[in-house]
């Protein structure tokens, strides 16, 4: 499992077009599941969570790269890596 961030619109109502995408690398997972108070990915797993302004300010820094404000934002787990993701470009390409 490992913690996946996503980004759409905000108010994109007509679809639901992915315009971001990032993979946490395991090394950042702890202090991501930090900011949520979540002691582990199984806290998590239940859903994607709309991330606040402030959490995906401490998340950006964990990551130590700024996340889009143009987009809504949200965090959730995954069992297993379907698409690549280039950094935080929101770039992907297949596996």
């Amino acid at each position: 499992m490992f913690l996946w961030i996503s980004g759409f619109l905000k108010g994109d109502e007509a679809g639901d077009f992915l315009k971001f995408e990032h993979t946490v690398q395991p090394e950042c997972e702890s202090a991501i599941l930090d900011v949520f108070s979540w002691k582990s990915l199984d806290e998590a797993a239940d859903d994607e969570w709309h991330l606040t302004g402030e959490q995906a300010q401490k998340i950006a820094a964990v990551l130590n790269h700024p996340l889009p404000t143009e987009l809504e934002l949200y965090i959730g787990v995954r069992e297993s890596i379907l698409l690549k993701s280039n950094s935080l470009s929101g770039v992907t390409t297949p596996n």
